[in-house]
C-alpha cells in the first residue's frame, strides 16, 4: 500500500473520470480521500489536462511535488475515441446545447466518410468552440456563449497523427483520433461535419491514453475511495 509520504512526495494517479462529473469534481473526490485516508489538512493536488463533464476516461492527478509535473504531462499526445453524429450542429459542437440545425446526409458514401479524416491528419489550424474554458480578457468563452454575446476567437495550430474511423452507422461515426496539446475534439467534430457539406456533432467522447498511461489501468474516483478507505466509505 502507498503511504502518505509516497502522496505527499509525489504520484502520478491514473483515474477514469465518470460521465457527467468535472475534471475538477474528480480532482476534489481524490483530495477528500487522501485527507481522510491520513488525516491531512492539507495536500496538494491537481489534474494534467482537462475532460468535459460529457466526456470520460483518463485524467492523470498528481499528489504533492508531482503538481510540479502537470505542465510536462500536459504536453503528452493523447488518445481519443468517440462518435461523431452527421446530419446536425449544435452551438457547444456537442451534446451540452440542444441541435440548432438539421442537414441531408443521403450524398454521403462510406468511402467519402473514410476519405475525408485525411484532411485533418498533419498540423493544422482549428477554431476553439465558443463554449469553452479559454480566457478572454479574464472571461471564460463560454460565459460569453452562455449570454449570448460573441466575441472573435483565434485559430490555434495543433496537430493530429492519426485519425480513424473505427465504423459507421448512420448517421453516427465512431472514431480514433491521436492528437497534440490543445486540441478540441468538439472541434474536430464540427470541422468533420461540415467537409462532408452534412453538418456533424460529438455526440460520445472518451480519452483512452496520455502518453504512455493507458486508461485501461486507470481507477474510477469512488473506486480509488473504496480501495483507499474500505469499509469506512
Amino acid at each position: 500500500m502507498i503511504t502518505k509520504e509516497d502522496f505527499l512526495n509525489g504520484q502520478v494517479l491514473l483515474v477514469d473520470k465518470p460521465m457527467g462529473w468535472s475534471s475538477f469534481q474528480a480532482v476534489n473526490s481524490i483530495k477528500w480521500t487522501l485527507r481522510r485516508k491520513f488525516n491531512l489538512k492539507k495536500i496538494k493536488v491537481g489534474h494534467a489536462g482537462t475532460l468535459d463533464p460529457l466526456a470520460t476516461g483518463l485524467l492523470l492527478i498528481c499528489t504533492g511535488k508531482f503538481t510540479k509535473k502537470i505542465q510536462e504531462l500536459q504536453g503528452l499526445l493523447k488518445e481519443y475515441t468517440g462518435t461523431i453524429t452527421l446530419g446536425a450542429t449544435t452551438p457547444s459542437f456537442d451534446l451540452e446545447t440542444e441541435i440548432d440545425q438539421s442537414y441531408p446526409t443521403d450524398h454521403l458514401t462510406e468511402e467519402q466518410i473514410r476519405n475525408t479524416t485525411s484532411q485533418f491528419l498533419g498540423k493544422i489550424e482549428q477554431q476553439p468552440p465558443v463554449f469553452s474554458a479559454i480566457k478572454k480578457d479574464g472571461k471564460r468563452l463560454y460565459e460569453y456563449a452562455r449570454e449570448g454575446v460573441s466575441v472573435e476567437i483565434k485559430s490555434r495550430t495543433i496537430e493530429i497523427l492519426e485519425f480513424e474511423i473505427l465504423s459507421i452507422s448512420m448517421p453516427k461515426v465512431n472514431f480514433r483520433v491521436v492528437c497534440s496539446k490543445g486540441t478540441y475534439i468538439r472541434s474536430l467534430a464540427h470541422d468533420f461535419g461540415k467537409a462532408l457539406s452534412s453538418g456533424g456533432y460529438l455526440s460520445a467522447l472518451r480519452r483512452t491514453k496520455i502518453g504512455d498511461y493507458n486508461v485501461d489501468n486507470a481507477l474510477e474516483p469512488k473506486r480509488f475511495e473504496k480501495q483507499m478507505l474500505g469499509d469506512k466509505s
